[in-house]
């Protein structure tokens, strides 16, 4: 009995203590972390609690994005910053469990991952939609993180289908001939492809979803939108629809990766509803960026049809145009309420509102007529040096731009009538462009129209269309000017709020336009600068603050901001003390913020101008204070090279100076010092300002170019130049100014178009493209090269005809030694400036000789 009380008392002493070890085991282990809250369904959507289909336009649509954890903050958030935000419903992201992405409205589906293919996600996102919104909306989106959808667009199809009805919507498909078999697709079934999008209606959802874990349960292959629409072929008894336009307003591009990222301008991009797949997530704010654009056209066309039917109804009521803007309707109350100058003042009606005319314009003279050009395989014109020359890349995308929407107009009623109309060719045309009005265009155009509806037919067919794009009203945006904060720095990511997403490799993926965000967006200025000055922001120059405010406490002064000088020169003494006596009025005289590097290399033929130059230098040095000495860089007998001479005098800037490459037969005043500190953006634009080049003054001043042979005719022999230049009135800045301004006249020279040889530019921005290719010796070439390179690159090539800056003639000797493209590029230059078209066809029918020389026969009779 001891015995058996003995091993009784060790169990139960082994059992208290395993009991107490358990307890305290328990008591010193962390607690296991809580599972957060479930968000509720209507804060995350930022649903109202009475906000139902019946009387919400945002509750027309839910769109259910699948995406995973991975790209969360790619993909998912530029879908929510860019077409999320134009829907006319609600979006909401389903991802695996476990995900998290703080501002973006995510649904972290329990017992999902993110493994491929996402059938179970797709079926309980579905699912999920059904119990918590099933009665708060009319449709239901499938979509991927890798789609693009014009809300819009949608808005205005899904208004015009019975949402009641069961209706299963998508780009149908049955699956290619080889695989056929393996999808286990009866003969009348088919399935919505998964990628543009699937659409369905409240009543299909609610037929079918109930039944998701049941479909997830007997699913026959791998192929989630396959198994999709078997689902809801089985227990909502509808298929995805048989529809042809499906393909185009769901549109997928088969490109895979390189989808929508080369030219927009396509017809199937203007058609679509959605564009399946956006696989870099940089390119979908470019699409976003690209239909904003577009939207802002549709509205000024809008705009402009208003004031026509405005100044229409005037017309009935017996109402001068130029009465209208006073007009004042029943009520008292005013037709139009802002005045110009006012916020929402809508524009002059009877510019706006004038009928689509193409005699609208009406010349006083024959001088004064508009002329068309030809266009057909070339372009023929009669006012351009080369009269058949090939379509420019503007006037070319202009006509696609006017045939695409021709074609759309055409099209709008073609659901209805079971046909469409494609085009096929442009036969020929006319265009012009009308300065007050707009461009008007007369176009033989070659389509060809299909039927498919009813009996099927195909025919070619040709129409002629006569268009007129009519000018708008101009928009003066005032925006800050100076140097923005670097995109690289710490100020800028912080501005962005990248700094604290790490998605700091953001690149600019535009084209031509690269252009295309908000109108104030300050972190890509240069397109809305750009825009600003075509639109006329320069006339309004001179009323401009001295310096101009970037950030909140700031300050960056523009019309005092120093630029350097950067003159290459070898001999030429005579046009060099031209160019000093030029810069000392504009420059030394004044207080001017500008600084003059001359690199002084020893010409050959006139070797005694090196020395003379030397000396000219000293001279501006010695009679002008330290803050306006000219800086000399002397080469000696070092082989002349532009592009070296240049890269020279840059070594003696600092990185954030502001530089201007100028050639010493140039004359400047203070317009051009103003317009190279605006012009000129530190990080985002460079300025390549056309020149006004001068023609031989002997070809200007002869007779045989200006006049036929026994006319009297005055020929100009000034040049341009203001002699008797008016000092009553003025200051000695506006004296000096007239002193260096020319009259720009056809007859007196011409814009240099492809002159690139002057340009204005940060050094900083000069070294980051890589600067001067300087194995190029010579004449020529490595401003062209500079140009192309500039032309890729981020920063934004500004160029703009600045009638301040003047070529002075000079004649062009080209050196046979040059390379070929050198040579043939100097023989071009110096032939376009020998004199103008009109100044050569005088010289030519005043010497009939020189185009029909007598031939060896004739000669010998004689």
């Amino acid at each position: 009995m001891a015995r058996r009380g003995k091993w009784a008392g060790l169990v139960v002493g082994l059992a208290l203590g395993l009991a107490l070890g358990a307890l305290l085991r328990r008591g010193g282990r962390a607690p296991a972390p809580c599972r957060p809250a479930p968000l509720d369904p209507l804060a995350l959507l930022q649903l109202a609690p009475n906000e139902t289909r019946d009387n919400s336009r945002r509750a027309l649509v839910l769109v259910g994005v699948m995406t995973a954890a991975q790209y969360l903050d790619t993909r998912a958030r530029a879908v929510h910053e860019t077409w999320a935000r134009d829907l006319p419903g609600r979006l909401a992201f389903f991802s695996s469990e476990g995900s998290r992405a703080p501002g973006l409205p995510l649904v972290a589906l329990r017992g999902v991952d993110d493994s491929y293919p996402p059938q179970k996600k797709s079926f309980l996102m579905l699912l999920h939609m059904y119990e918590q919104y099933g009665d708060r909306f009319e449709w239901f989106m499938r979509a991927d993180d890798d789609v693009y959808v014009r809300g819009d667009r949608l808005e205005a199809f899904l208004r015009g289908v019975d949402s009641r009805k069961p209706q299963f919507i998508g780009q149908a498909g049955r699956g290619t001939a080889a695989e056929r078999d393996a999808l286990a697709l009866a003969p009348d079934e088919n399935f919505c492809m998964g990628g543009p999008g699937v659409l369905l209606s409240r009543a299909a959802l609610a037929a079918a979803a109930p039944h998701v874990r049941y479909c997830l349960q007997h699913l026959l292959t791998s192929h989630e939108d396959v198994e999709l629409g078997r689902c809801v072929a089985r227990f909502a008894g509808v298929a995805c629809t048989w529809s042809y336009d499906m393909q185009t307003i769901l549109h997928h591009n088969s490109s895979g990766a390189a989808a929508y990222t080369g030219r927009l301008k396509r017809r199937e991009v203007h058609r679509a509803i959605t564009l399946h797949p956006v696989k870099d997530h940089r390119y979908m704010y470019r699409l976003h960026s690209y239909f904003k654009n577009l939207r802002i056209q549709e509205l000024r066309e809008q705009s402009v049809q208003l004031h026509r039917d405005i100044s229409s109804s005037l017309k009935a009521l017996g109402v001068a145009s130029d009465q209208a803007q006073g007009y004042t309707l029943p009520g008292g109350l005013p037709l139009f309420p802002a005045k110009i100058g006012q916020a929402g003042y809508l524009g002059d009606n009877e510019i706006l509102g004038a009928p689509v005319e193409l005699d609208r314009y009406k010349p006083a003279d024959f001088g004064d007529v508009v002329l068309y050009d030809f266009v057909s395989k070339s372009i023929y014109s009669t006012t351009h040096q080369n009269p058949k020359r090939k379509i420019e890349l503007p006037l070319k995308e202009a006509l696609d731009d006017v045939i695409r929407e021709v074609m759309e107009i055409i099209n709008q009623p073609s659901r209805q009538r079971g046909r469409v109309i494609d085009f096929n060719e442009l036969l020929y045309g006319y265009t012009r462009l009308d300065a007050l009005h707009g461009a008007d265009h007369v176009l033989d155009l070659l389509l060809q129209y299909r039927r498919y509806r009813g009996r099927k037919m195909t025919a070619a067919v040709r129409r002629h269309a006569y268009l007129q794009q009519s000018f708008t009203g101009m928009d003066i945006r005032e925006l800050p000017l100076g140097d923005p904060p670097s995109p690289n720095g710490d100020s800028y990511l912080e501005s962005t709020g990248a700094a604290s997403r790490g998605d700091v490799d953001y690149e600019d993926f535009d084209e031509s336009n690269k252009e295309q965000n908000g109108f104030l967006d300050l972190n890509n200025i240069n397109k809305p600068l750009k825009e600003a000055w075509e639109s006329g922001l320069m006339k309004l120059q001179n009323n401009l603050p001295k310096a101009l405010t970037w950030g909140a406490d700031k300050e960056y002064p523009i019309y005092d901001r120093r630029i350097n000088f950067i003159l290459p020169l070898a001999g030429r003494l005579d046009i060099f003390i031209r160019f000093m006596k030029n810069y000392e009025d504009v420059v030394l005289k004044t207080d001017e913020a500008v600084t003059l590097i001359v690199v002084l290399y020893l010409d050959g033929k006139n070797p005694i101008d090196y020395k003379r130059s030397e000396n000219l230098i000293d001279y501006y040095n010695d009679n002008y204070s330290s803050d306006k000495k000219v800086k000399a860089v002397k080469m000696g007998s070092t082989t002349f090279s532009r592009g070296a001479a240049l890269t020279e005098g840059i070594k003696l800037c600092e990185p954030e100076d502001l530089m201007f490459f100028v050639d010493v037969d140039m004359m400047f005043n203070f317009d051009t010092l103003r317009r190279i500190r605006i012009n000129t953006i530190k990080y985002y634009q460079v300025y390549f300002p056309i020149v006004f080049s001068e023609y031989n003054p002997d070809v200007v001043n002869g007779e045989d170019y200006n006049k036929f042979k026994g006319d009297n005719v005055n020929t100009k022999t000034d040049l341009g130049r203001y002699d008797n230049i008016p000092t009553e009135g003025k200051t000695e800045r506006e004296v000096t100014n007239l002193k260096y301004t020319k009259r720009i006249h056809d007859d007196f020279g011409y814009f240099r178009q492809y002159g690139f040889g002057i340009l204005s530019i940060y050094k900083s921005d000069f070294e980051s493209v890589g600067g001067f290719n300087l194995t190029i010796k010579g004449w020529g070439m490595e401003d062209v090269q500079l140009f192309e390179t500039l032309i890729k690159s981020n920063l934004t090539v500004f160029r703009i005809a600045d009638d301040s800056l003047v070529h002075i003639f000079h004649s062009v000797d080209c050196d046979k030694s040059l390379e070929a493209s050198q040579y043939t590029m100097c023989l071009g230059t110096k032939a376009s400036t020998y004199g103008s078209d009109k100044h050569m066809a005088y010289y030519m029918l005043n010497h009939p000789d020189v185009l029909w020389p007598p031939t060896e026969d004739k000669k010998g009779a004689s």
